[in-house]
This record gives structure tokens, C-alpha cells and sequence, in this order.
């Protein structure tokens, strides 16, 4: 069987091969899962997976920002993620004149390197099941607000005792829906430059047109190096820090891989629902990403006809765009493969097997025969709201000027009411905030997302959920909402650079009572009027739906104990493994396990920006020019493998059997 020599590679994962199927805890690894890995293939032990008493794999895993993960693979503190999770710090540092986005970066010293303000890498030092300490004092009489708050003071307790007196940082998360809880301390590091980044053509070739798809053809990854003070601890930036070296790093093998080979993924998934309720599924499937994609076409097709209007613009809004548009495919993907794999009906068949469990089983009749009906019947009762605050979500969080209006208004009344307050310092303050926003605002393209997104949310929520805004349409401008959102931006403040920096030039306590009554405040309020009661409720509606979950949860360990069962994610450590694999998503159809530049030629479209190929890399494939990397007159670009992951896996490292470095993760694919 051939070997092939992977450098620097991307995995994408597929959910076909349930085997793999599984997002493991690190701490839990010894009890529930080092046999069964070791028998897939695995050479190492749990503890060197996971170990406070050693330097171990996990040492060398961060959690990338507030959604990615990275992977350390040098002594001085390098560090490789994705591409497409380092985008927003490439784009910032590029400009017409140096674009890096789409020329690549490559820093040939460390003094070249770029500081990324904003970015913290963190490392996990520990975790600690923390369970009785989060649920003292509960007590079964209390409501769901006292049960909340009860909880939620517990757990900052139990935070700040954990790391007071050190330099670390202390996050307590729930699991099985509050019936455990864990604690996670971590080290977090400030300093962090980019190293270097593939050009645009390599680190996202294929662009959305491969997004969620395989085979792949693209480099989906950058570096970074983590800098220290001089005692290797976490720093703010300055010249004077050096890069950090760490207390474990991975060794990146040259081996190559085998199809069949053993595959390990570490890393940060952000939110899985492994275990919702099929009547859950079906609201979301059936009338809530229907309307999120609705939201999302609309807004990519505006943001797109501005990028084309300059090269400043397209890469003002390259960062954007890719954020906007990865969710709109996977929610594509989600539609499809849930109506191609039937999922809703599956989901019924298995839970009316477990209410017959429930009905002839006396181990259940007594204490749990309700729980099924009880599930329904919340979704059942609470469809209209579930699906309103969902879209109204999705649609403030889509306008600009309304996000920024209202952060504005609600802190500089805040501050303006302090005691003491130091009216100049406030004003320096506004000036910056209202400066930033404008730099990168576009009235234009804002009010046109406002006009479509508008339309979709009145079209896909109940009446009910209109606001007030809906009659005033409807009688004052005919039904137009094009011509309400154009009145709100010609008279907003907000809208005009010259308008705010007036009003911030004459801020007080009496004129920033004013504020309030800008028409962008008055959309915002009119939105907050009607929801604030459902958010309220909101509160507990979560808590009665996780008693719920917590509830159905157990009725399903005690209905299967062979079954092996893993918590939902939540951007938490978790382990997953599978092996090196392809799969056959349809009749007739074959996919291999990975893929080579060949295909980068086979995909080239000059008429298609997806798919340009850098001329130097043209030359270098047809020329075979490929180093000591190349295998049979070509080389392996990507591979894929059925491990379990989910969104904040990108830029996970991938490991085989020995715990060295094969790839990292980038994407999943529609069929899994």
C-alpha cells in the first residue's frame, strides 16, 4: 500500500463512519475510551493524552481566539491554525498597497513578524469535576429564577476561588444540560503575531463554491508564533517579549499516511445538538434556517455588488463575507442532508421505541412516562416564540448601524449618569467609537440589508412579533418598507458622521436623553419593547426545557447502557477519533481518501474567481516540482477521516497513532 508524504496538510471529516462517531472529554479518556482506541491502533496512553502531573498532548492544543483551535508545533512558540480562522487578522493588517489577503504574507524574520492586538491563544491546564460545589444548596422547592441564580453564584465563586492568587483564567461549563459541571482553568497568552499566510488562490481555493464539500483542494492554514514575557509568562504586547516556549509541542511526521491508519483530533467544538427532540428539529429545519439562509443570500448578494465596486472594498469586506457565508452553506448542507437522510422520521421511530420502553417498563412507568409528552408539548406551546427570537437575533445582528446605535446610546447614558462622571473623557471615548464605526460603514448597502432582511422576518414569524414599526409601514409609508428604512437613515444621527460628532461635540445628561428618541434607537426599542417579556421568559423557558433534556437524557443511559454516550459540545476540550478514510455518499459515487494537485489544475477556471491558480504554483505542478514531498509524479494536497467535529474544530490538530502531527482540521462535508 502507498504511502503518501503530507506537508502542512488540511483534513476535512466526514460523519458517515459511525465508528468515529463521539466528542470525548479529555479527563474521561482512561474511563471510557483509551481501549477502544488502542484497539483502532493507538500506540500511546491516556495519560499522554491528558495528565496534570506531566507535560502531555493536551499542552500542546489552544483554544484560537474565541472560536478556533491551534496547534503548537515548535519549540519557540510557533503555532498553525487555519487560514480561514486567521482571515479577520490577515485582512487587518493589509491594504491596497499591501495586500496580504491576497498576496500571502511570509515573515523571513521574527522582527517581521505582525502583532495581533486583540488575539489571545489558551492553553488548558486542567479540569476538575466540580458538580456538587455548582448544585450546593439547591433545593427541590425553589423556581427556576432561584435555581438559576443559586447556580449561577456558585459557579463565580467557584471560578474566582480556582485561580485567585495565580495568573490563570478559571471558566466553569455546564454538561448533560446541568446535570454535571466542570471546571476548566486555563493560561491565556496576549501576544500573538502572524507569521505567515498562503495567498488567498491557495488558503481558499475553491472559495464557497468547495465550502462543506470534498474533495478539496485548497491550503487552509497560517502561522502565528505566541510571545511571553521574559519569565515565559502570558504578556501584553511589547518589543521587549520573546517567543514563548512551550511546555509540549507536536512533532510533525513525515511518514505519510495509509488509508485505514488510526486518526485522533483535539480540539475546541463549538455547539453540537447530538441529543435535541425531534419536534426541535423539525422547527428548526422547517421554518427557521429556510429563513436564516433567505436572510443570508440577501445580505452576501449586497455585500458582493459593493466588493465589486473597488479593490478597497473587496477587501474591506472579505472578512465579513466569509463569515456571513460559511453559515449559510452549512445550513445549505444541514437542509439537505436532513431531508436526504430522513433524519426527523429516524429521530421519531427511536423515540416511539423508547416511550414503549417507558410504558412496559416499570423500571420507567412511574417517574418518567411523561417525558416524551411533556417535550411535544413545549415545543408545541412555544414554536411561535422559539422561531421569532431566533430571527430577530439573526436580523438586529445584521444591521450595522442599529448593533452600533444601540451599544452607543445604552453606554453613553451609562456613563453620563455615573457618579463623577468626567464629561470630556466621555466625549474622547464616543469620538473614538463613532470614528471606527464610520470607517467602515456603508449607509448604502446597510439600508438595503435592512429593506430585504425586514421583508423575510415579517414573512417567516407570527403577527404577533411584528413591533410596532409594522403598522407604522403600513399606514404612514403604504406598505413601503423601502421607503421607512430611507426616511430612518436620512434622519438617524447615526447615519451621518457630521450629525453624531455634533451631538457628541454637545453631549450631557439632558441631550443624551435625546438619543433615545433617534429613529435608529426607536427601531432598536421598538424591537426590544416587544421581545424584552419573551427574553425574560425566555430565561426560564431554557431552564424547564434543560430539566427536560436532563430528564430524557437519563431515560435514555438507563434504556441502553452498551451504548457509550458524550455530552453535547461546548467549546470545550474534547477528543475525537476515527481513521483515514474515503466514503460513497450516493449510488454510483466513490470518493477517494485524498486528494492531489492534479485537481487544482482540474478545477482551474479563470472565469470563476474560486478557482485561479497562482501562476508560480502552475509552474511548479506542471513541472512536478515538488521537492522530497512529491509521490508518483504528483503530491497529496488533503485527506479526509471519520472523526467527529463540529464548528470551532478548525485548525485542530490531527494526529495518528503516535501522537504526531499528520494535518490539521478545516472542514466537514455535506453528507456526514
Amino acid at each position: 500500500m502507498k504511502k503518501y508524504v503530507l506537508s502542512g496538510l488540511m483534513l476535512v471529516l466526514n460523519f458517515l463512519a459511525f465508528a468515529g462517531e463521539g466528542l470525548w472529554l479529555p479527563l474521561l479518556i482512561e474511563q471510557l475510551n483509551i481501549q477502544d482506541m488502542q484497539k483502532a491502533g493507538f500506540k500511546l496512553s491516556a495519560e499522554d493524552i491528558y495528565s496534570i502531573n506531566r507535560s502531555c498532548l493536551k499542552d500542546a492544543v489552544v483554544m484560537f481566539g474565541k472560536g478556533c483551535t491551534g496547534a503548537v508545533i515548535s519549540s519557540d512558540g510557533l503555532l498553525i491554525t487555519n487560514h480561514h480562522c486567521a482571515f479577520g487578522q490577515i485582512q487587518s493588517h493589509s491594504t491596497v498597497e499591501n495586500d496580504y489577503l491576497t498576496n500571502g504574507f511570509w515573515a523571513l524574520s521574527r522582527d517581521m513578524e505582525l502583532p495581533c492586538r486583540g488575539l489571545t491563544v489558551s492553553f488548558l491546564k486542567r479540569i476538575e469535576d466540580v458538580t456538587q460545589k455548582v448544585t450546593n444548596g439547591l433545593k427541590t422547592e425553589m423556581n427556576y429564577n432561584e435555581q438559576y441564580d443559586l447556580i449561577a453564584d456558585n459557579i463565580k465563586k467557584i471560578e474566582n476561588e480556582a485561580v485567585s492568587g495565580t495568573h490563570y483564567e478559571a471558566s466553569v461549563e455546564s454538561f448533560w444540560f446541568g446535570k454535571n459541571y466542570y471546571l476548566f482553568i486555563y493560561e491565556v497568552f496576549k501576544d500573538i503575531r502572524l507569521a505567515s499566510a498562503p495567498p488567498l488562490a491557495i488558503g481558499k481555493f475553491g472559495g464557497e463554491t468547495d465550502n462543506w464539500i470534498w474533495p478539496r483542494h485548497n491550503a487552509d492554514f497560517t502561522l502565528f508564533r505566541i510571545y511571553a514575557g521574559k519569565d515565559n509568562l502570558p504578556a501584553e504586547y511589547s518589543p521587549d517579549n520573546t517567543p514563548y516556549n512551550p511546555e509540549k509541542f507536536f512533532t510533525i511526521s513525515t511518514k505519510g499516511i495509509n488509508e485505514g491508519d488510526f486518526t485522533m483530533v483535539m480540539g475546541y467544538p463549538g455547539r453540537t445538538d447530538e441529543y435535541l427532540y425531534s419536534a426541535g428539529l423539525k422547527i428548526i429545519t422547517h421554518d427557521i434556517l429556510p429563513a436564516k439562509i433567505k436572510m443570508r443570500e440577501e445580505r452576501l448578494a449586497i455585500i458582493a455588488e459593493e466588493m465589486e465596486k473597488s479593490a478597497e472594498n473587496k477587501l474591506k469586506y472579505a472578512n465579513k463575507y466569509q463569515g456571513i457565508s460559511n453559515a449559510w452553506k452549512k445550513w445549505i448542507g444541514i437542509l439537505r442532508g436532513v431531508n436526504q437522510t430522513n433524519v426527523i422520521n429516524l429521530k421519531i421511530k427511536e423515540e416511539s421505541k423508547l416511550q414503549y420502553r417507558i410504558e412496559n417498563d416499570t423500571a420507567f412507568r412511574f417517574y418518567q412516562s411523561d417525558i416524551l409528552t411533556a417535550l411535544s408539548d413545549y415545543y408545541t406551546k412555544h414554536k411561535d416564540v422559539i422561531i421569532a427570537l431566533d430571527l430577530v437575533n439573526e436580523l438586529l445582528n445584521s444591521f450595522e448601524m442599529i448593533r452600533f446605535s444601540s451599544g452607543f446610546v445604552t453606554d453613553a447614558l451609562a456613563a453620563l449618569n455615573a457618579e463623577n462622571a468626567d464629561i470630556t473623557e466621555i466625549k474622547n471615548q464616543m469620538k473614538k467609537r463613532a470614528d471606527g464605526f464610520h470607517n467602515t460603514f456603508n449607509k448604502d448597502a446597510d439600508s438595503k440589508t435592512m429593506a430585504s432582511l425586514l421583508r423575510i422576518y415579517f414573512e417567516s414569524v407570527n403577527p404577533a412579533f411584528y413591533t410596532s414599526i409594522y403598522p407604522e409601514i403600513k399606514n404612514k409609508y403604504n406598505g413601503k418598507i423601502s421607503d421607512y428604512i430611507d426616511n430612518l437613515y436620512k434622519k438617524s444621527i447615526f447615519a451621518c458622521p457630521g450629525k453624531l460628532e455634533n451631538t457628541i461635540n454637545h453631549l450631557s445628561l439632558k441631550s443624551g436623553k435625546r438619543l433615545i428618541a433617534d429613529p435608529a434607537s426607536q427601531f432598536y426599542q421598538s424591537f426590544s419593547n416587544l421581545f424584552y417579556p419573551y427574553f425574560i421568559t425566555a430565561d426560564s423557558l431554557d431552564m424547564v426545557l434543560e430539566q427536560l433534556y436532563r430528564r430524557y437524557i437519563d431515560v435514555m443511559m438507563s434504556a441502553d447502557t452498551i451504548r457509550r454516550f458524550y455530552p453535547d459540545a461546548n467549546f470545550t476540550m474534547r477528543i475525537s477519533y476515527g481513521k483515514v478514510e474515503g466514503y460513497q455518499p450516493a449510488d454510483a459515487v466513490k470518493y477517494e481518501h485524498i486528494s492531489t494537485v492534479k485537481g487544482i489544475l482540474e478545477k482551474e477556471d479563470k472565469e470563476n474567481p474560486d478557482f485561479q491558480v497562482p501562476v508560480k504554483l502552475k509552474e511548479l505542478i506542471i513541472n512536478k516540482d515538488f521537492g522530497k514531498y512529491g509521490v508518483d509524479s504528483t503530491m497529496p494536497v488533503c485527506f479526509i477521516a471519520s472523526n467527529h467535529t463540529s464548528g470551532g474544530n478548525s485548525g485542530s490538530p490531527v494526529l495518528n497513532a503516535e501522537g504526531k502531527l499528520i494535518g490539521i482540521n478545516f472542514d466537514r462535508n455535506w453528507e456526514g
